[in-house]
């Protein structure tokens, strides 16, 4: 049994809060360590300013840094200019990049 759990990070549209929700717990009871975004603005009409998002964004990096990998909850194959913005830059440190859209038709 491997000791050390694996890392994600949840990347994706904020609009898909409920899903984030859904796939957070899933991997926590799988025995993953899961990092997500600390506010839903688009589902949840937070209001912060520019340079909290800013702030905000920085730390999603950061995040994606201390992951194994990434897991974009791209619903309808959504990705928005934000999270392909995390996509590269999780290639870009040559983390594993795992697609919703992908992974629920195996495991459906």
């Amino acid at each position: 049994m491997n000791d050390k759990p694996e890392i994600i990070t949840l990347c994706g549209s904020t609009k898909f809060k409920d899903k984030f929700n859904e796939i957070n717990k899933l991997f926590s009871l799988q025995g993953k360590i899961v990092l997500s975004v600390a506010f839903f603005t688009h589902a949840d009409n937070d209001d912060i300013t520019a340079g909290q998002k800013e702030n905000l964004d920085d730390l999603h990096f950061k995040k994606i840094d201390l992951s194994d990998s990434i897991f974009v909850i791209d619903i309808n194959k959504y990705i928005s200019q934000s999270t392909n913005n995390e996509i590269e830059y999780a290639k870009s440190k040559g983390k594993k990049i795992i697609y919703y859209s992908e992974w629920i038709k195996k495991n459906e």
